[in-house]
C-alpha cells in the first residue's frame, strides 16, 4: 500500500510506526520475565518425571535421594497442593501431578526447589520412580482402533450430502495426513511467583491469557481469584503455545513460593519444554467430494481425526474451526463435516496459530489440487469457479459470506501482478525437458474467520488515565507477545487525545488493572483491546469537552485535539494545562473501557448462528523448485497480496504477514515431530527439529496490503485482523510441490503429506514414477 493511500487526516493510526519494544528488543533492554530482578531469597524450581516410563501406573515414587541433594530445600508432590492439582482450562483432566498413573511421556510427577537452577536440575534427576506399564495409545489409528476421545464428536450437515453424492456426476477421494508443530518461541515457558501477606500471590509469567492463569493459581492454592495478581509485559512469541499451557508452570512456581515462603522461579529447560508442552494438532483427513466434469463442487464429505493427547485442553475450539474452515474459500452447495478428537497418550496438543483453521484449510485445498490434477485442469481455474459468489455464499455451517468480491478482486490482481499464466506456460515448458529439477506453481486464497467460536470470549477492557501534565497512562487485557498490540492500541488512543505517541505510556497486562480478560488469541486482540481502549479515552476526552464548554464559554464544535494542542475556538493550549484546570474543577480523569463484539450468535448445540465477525482475506502465489533425485526443494519465488482493510499501522502489519507466511512454511515443509514406537519424542531440541531460518526466506519475496476501501463490518477504524492469517498463505508452498510432483506423471495425485520434508518428496516421487512406469 503506497504512504499516499493512508488516509493522511491520521495523525498517529494508518502509519508505519515502529513496534514499541523494537529499540529494546535489538538492544537487549527488553524485559522478560527472566531477566527481572530477582528479589533477595529467590528459590528455583524444575520439574521431574519418569524419563522411562510413557504410560503407566505408578507402583512407586523414591525421593529421598532428590531431598538430599545439595542445595534442595524442598520437593513437590500432590500432597503439597493446598487446593485442586487441576491446571486444566475448564474440564479437571489435567493434574500438575501425577499421582495414580503416568498418562505420557514428559507428564511431571514432582518438582524441586532449591537454592540454585543448576542445583534443581541435578536434583530431578535422581528420583526413582517405578511404573506397571500399560499400553499406549501413541496415533491416530491406535486412538481409532480403541474408540478413545477427549470428547464427543461433533459434525455440521448442510443440506442432504446422501443425496449429492448419489446424483454427482463423478466423484473423487483422498486423505491427508497432517503434522504437528512445535511452537519454539524463542522464550520459553517461565513464571516468578512471589509471596504476600495473608496468602496473597503475585505472579510474573509469559502467559497470553492472564486471567486464566490468574484463576488456575488461584485453585490450586485454594485461595480466592482475588488474592491472585498475575503480570505480563511482553512474551518472546506465544503462538497459542502460551494460551494454556502457561499455567500449569505458574501454578507449580506459585506452589512452590507458598510451601516455602520465598519468592520462586520456574523456567523450563528447551528440551523439557519441548517435550512436555502441547503442539499444534495433527490430523487425518478423509474426504470424498461430488462434482460434475468441469470440477464444479456438488457435495463433499469430510471426516476429521485429530490427535489431542491425552487430555482435552483446548480441542472443542481448535477441531472445531478446522471444520469452520474445512471449506477453505468454496461454495459446498451439500456438505457433511466430521470430526474426531481423539484421545492418545502423548502431550496434550493446545493452539497454535490459526487454531485448527490451518489444517482444515489444507486438506481443502489438497482436494482442489487433486480434482485439478485428475481432470486436467489449471488449479487456479478451478479455484476460481468454486469460489463463494453471488447465489453460492453459505457456508457448510449456515453463515453467509457477505464479502465474496473481495476474494474474487484480490485474487485477480494478485493473478494479474505475480505474471501467474505466463510463468505458468513457461513452467511447464521447462519441466517437458528438465528430468531431474522439476518446478512447480500455486495460487492459494485464504479466507479466515475472524472471532472467538465461544462468544463470552469476545470481550475486552481497558483502563486509561490523563494525568495532569498531559501524560496518558494505557492499560488493557491483551497481552503483548511482539505482534505489535500494544503499539497499535497506544497509536488508537493517542490518535483520540491528538498527542503524539511519547505522550502515552504502554503499561504491562495486570490483573488487578483490568480483571476478567479473555485470552490474546483468534487474532482478535487489536479488533477487542483497541475498541475499549478507544472506549475509554473518548470518554475522558468528552469530559474535556463538557468542561471546556463550560469553562471558556465554547461550543464544542470548535474544539479538537490534535498536534499535542487542544484548540478550542481561537484559544490554544497543551493537553496537559486542559487536564489540570479540569481537575482543578473535579472532572475525572480516569475512565475504563469495556467493548463486545456485536452479531456473534454461534449456537454450538444447534451448529447455528454467524461464529465469525467478518472473514480476513488474501493469496500467496509460490513457485518452487524440487529436486527428484534427493529430496530437497527450494521457494523460488513469492508474491503475497493480504486483505488487512484500513491498516492501523503497515508496517507491523506487513512484518506479521511476512512472519506468519515463513512460520506457516516451516510448518508445511521443515518441521517434523517424531515419536518413536514407545511414545517418547525423538524431536525435542534444536538439532533434531527445524524452524526456518534466514536463509529459508525466499529471496524473491514480494508482499503487499491489498487497497481495501476498509473493513465493511464495524471494527476498530475499519482495520482487519492480522495475526493468524497469514500462516495460510504458506499452503500455496505445499501446493506448488505438489504441482511439481506431479508434473512427472500428469492426471496422477501425488501421494504427498504434510510436512513436505525432503524426505517426504522423495517418497512422493518414487511413488508417482512406479505408477507411471504400471501405466
Amino acid at each position: 500500500m503506497r504512504h499516499e493511500e493512508m488516509q493522511p487526516d491520521f495523525a498517529e493510526i494508518r502509519q508505519p510506526r515502529p513496534h514499541d519494544s523494537a529499540v529494546r528488543h535489538v538492544t537487549g533492554e527488553a524485559v522478560y520475565v527472566d531477566d527481572i530482578r530477582e528479589p533477595a531469597g529467590t528459590l528455583h524450581v524444575v520439574p521431574g518425571w519418569a524419563d522411562d516410563a510413557v504410560r503407566g501406573t505408578i507402583a512407586e515414587i523414591d525421593l529421598t535421594a532428590v531431598r538430599t541433594a545439595p542445595g534442595v530445600v524442598t520437593v513437590l508432590t500432590a500432597a503439597d497442593v493446598s487446593g485442586a492439582n487441576d491446571v486444566s482450562p475448564a474440564l479437571g483432566d489435567e493434574p500438575m501431578f501425577a499421582t495414580d498413573e503416568i498418562s505420557f511421556w514428559g507428564q511431571p510427577v514432582f518438582a524441586v526447589v532449591a537454592e540454585s537452577r543448576e542445583a534443581a536440575r541435578h536434583a530431578a534427576r535422581l528420583a526413582r520412580i517405578v511404573t506397571d506399564a500399560l499400553p499406549p495409545l501413541l496415533t491416530i489409528e491406535d486412538a481409532l482402533e480403541a474408540n478413545e476421545t477427549v470428547l464427543p464428536d461433533y459434525q455440521f450437515r448442510k443440506g442432504s450430502p446422501e443425496t449429492g453424492l448419489a446424483t454427482a456426476d463423478r466423484t473423487l477421494t483422498g486423505s491427508l495426513r497432517i503434522g504437528g508443530q512445535e511452537h519454539f518461541y524463542l522464550e520459553g515457558q517461565v513464571s516468578l511467583a512471589v509471596p504476600g501477606e495473608e496468602g496473597d500471590m503475585f505472579v510474573h509469567t509469559s502467559s497470553q491469557h492472564p486471567s486464566e492463569t490468574q484463576h488456575v493459581v488461584a485453585r490450586v492454592l485454594g485461595v480466592p481469584d482475588a488474592a491472585v495478581t498475575v503480570e505480563v509485559r511482553r512474551m518472546g512469541g506465544g503462538f497459542g503455545g502460551k494460551e494454556t499451557q502457561a499455567n500449569h508452570w505458574a501454578a507449580i512456581a506459585a506452589t512452590a513460593a507458598r510451601v516455602s515462603g520465598r519468592p520462586c522461579k520456574l523456567r523450563l529447560d528447551r528440551d523439557d519444554d519441548m517435550i512436555m508442552t502441547g503442539k499444534r494438532h495433527d490430523m487425518r483427513v478423509d474426504w470424498t467430494v461430488g462434482h460434475d466434469a468441469q470440477g464444479r463442487i456438488r457435495v463433499v464429505d469430510q471426516r476429521i481425526h485429530a490427535r489431542c493427547g491425552y487430555s482435552a485442553d483446548l480441542s472443542l475450539g481448535v477441531v472445531d474451526r478446522s471444520m469452520f474452515h474445512a471449506d477453505s474459500s468454496y461454495f459446498y452447495p451439500d456438505a457433511l463435516i466430521r470430526s474426531r478428537r481423539l484421545k492418545t497418550h502423548t502431550c496434550s496438543n493446545t493452539a497454535f496459530r490459526g487454531f485448527g483453521g490451518p489444517q482444515g484449510m489444507l486438506a481443502a485445498e489438497r482436494m482442489m489440487d487433486a480434482l485439478a490434477i485428475t481432470l486436467g485442469r489449471d488449479p487456479l481455474d478451478l479455484r476460481k469457479e468454486n469460489f463463494y459468489g453471488a447465489g453460492r455464499d453459505t457456508t457448510p455451517y449456515g453463515m453467509h459470506v457477505e464479502e465474496h468480491d473481495t476474494l474474487h478482486a484480490l485474487v485477480a490482481q494478485l493473478e494479474e501482478s505475480a505474471d501467474y499464466r505466463a510463468r505458468r506456460a513457461e513452467i511447464a515448458e521447462a519441466n517437458a525437458t528438465s528430468h531431474i529439477l522439476k518446478r512447480g506453481l500455486a495460487l492459494t486464497p485464504v479466507k479466515f474467520g475472524i472471532a472467538f467460536t465461544l462468544k463470552h470470549l469476545n470481550q475486552a477492557g481497558a483502563l486509561v488515565h490523563l494525568y495532569t501534565d498531559g501524560s496518558i497512562h494505557l492499560n488493557h487485557g491483551g497481552t503483548e507477545m511482539g505482534q505489535g498490540l500494544f503499539q497499535k492500541v497506544a497509536q488508537v488512543v493517542a490518535e483520540v487525545f491528538g498527542v503524539s505517541l511519547d505522550r502515552i505510556r504502554i503499561t504491562a497486562t495486570h490483573t488487578g488493572k483490568v480483571p476478567n480478560t479473555g485470552p490474546t488469541a483468534a487474532s482478535s486482540g487489536t479488533d477487542l483491546n483497541a475498541m475499549a481502549a478507544k472506549i475509554a479515552a473518548e470518554t475522558i476526552r468528552d469530559r474535556l469537552i463538557a468542561f471546556a464548554v463550560e469553562h471558556f464559554d465554547a461550543n464544542a464544535d470548535t474544539i479538537s485535539f490534535r498536534d499535542n494542542q487542544v484548540l478550542i475556538g481561537n484559544r490554544s493550549l497543551s493537553l496537559g494545562a486542559l487536564a489540570k484546570e479540569a481537575h482543578l474543577a473535579r472532572v475525572q480523569l480516569s475512565s475504563t473501557g469495556f467493548y463486545k463484539t456485536p452479531d456473534i450468535t454461534w449456537d454450538r448445540q444447534s451448529a447455528s448462528g454467524r461464529p465469525f465477525h467478518y472473514f480476513a482475506f488474501g493469496a500467496a502465489c509460490s513457485e518452487v523448485t524440487i529436486d527428484t533425485m534427493t529430496g530437497e526443494m527450494r521457494v523460488d519465488r513469492v508474491d503475497i497480496l493480504h486483505d488487512v482493510g484500513h491498516s492501523l499501522n503497515p508496517a507491523i502489519d506487513l512484518g506479521q504477514i511476512e512472519g506468519g507466511f515463513v512460520q506457516g512454511m516451516g510448518w508445511l515443509t521443515t518441521e517434523e515431530l517424531v515419536w518413536d514406537d514407545s511414545g517418547r519424542l525423538r524431536t525435542h531440541a534444536p538439532s533434531t527439529y527445524k524452524i526456518p531460518t534466514a536463509s529459508d526466506v525466499p529471496e524473491d519475496f514480494r508482499v503487499a496490503l491489498y487497497a481495501s476501501s476498509g473493513n465493511p463490518s464495524p471494527t476498530i477504524h475499519r482495520s482487519k485482523a492480522v495475526g493468524e492469517p497469514p500462516l495460510m498463505l504458506a499452503i500455496s508452498v505445499f501446493s506448488a510441490i505438489t504441482d511439481a510432483i506431479s508434473s512427472i506423471n500428469p492426471g496422477v495425485v501425488p501421494e504427498l503429506d504434510a510436512p513436505a520434508t525432503p524426505e517426504e518428496i522423495l517418497k512422493a516421487v518414487a511413488r508417482i514414477k512406479r505408477t507411471k512406469a504400471t501405466r
